[in-house]
């Protein structure tokens, strides 16, 4: 199935900006959402073709929300990239581990995400 929708969860405004210019000019349809527990929802309601997911976010983190929406029935088939600023192998890990199809380090390369993005199809 092709991506046409893209859920951007993400606590800075700054990013959520980056990710939607970057990806709407590239065609996406782009949906945000401010924190994990806002994330969760809007993969049910908007049912994305795939989700970027930060990690360090107030409340629920990208790790909980990423396991929430991959082991939810109604949202598993969704891939979740996580993109983060946490450059550990242990957190990259720890993030496949969770159900991530894939692992993108902050700050992001636009052409890296469009290449992980394309090898999703």
């Amino acid at each position: 199935m092709p991506i046409k929708k893209i859920l951007i969860v993400d606590d800075s405004p700054s990013d959520r900006q980056f990710f939607m210019e970057t990806l709407s000019k590239q065609g996406y349809q782009c949906v945000t959402a401010e924190n994990g527990d806002e994330g969760i929802a809007k993969s049910k309601s908007e049912k994305p073709d795939l989700i970027l997911m930060d990690v360090v976010m107030p409340g629920t983190n990208g790790y909980q929300a990423t396991r929430a929406i991959t082991h939810d029935e109604a949202t598993k088939h969704i891939p979740v990239i996580v993109v983060t600023s946490k450059n550990q192998e242990t957190d990259r890990i720890w993030g496949m581990r969770q159900g991530a199809k894939d692992y993108l380090m902050k700050p992001i390369d636009a052409k890296e995400l469009l290449a992980k993005i394309a090898g999703l199809k």
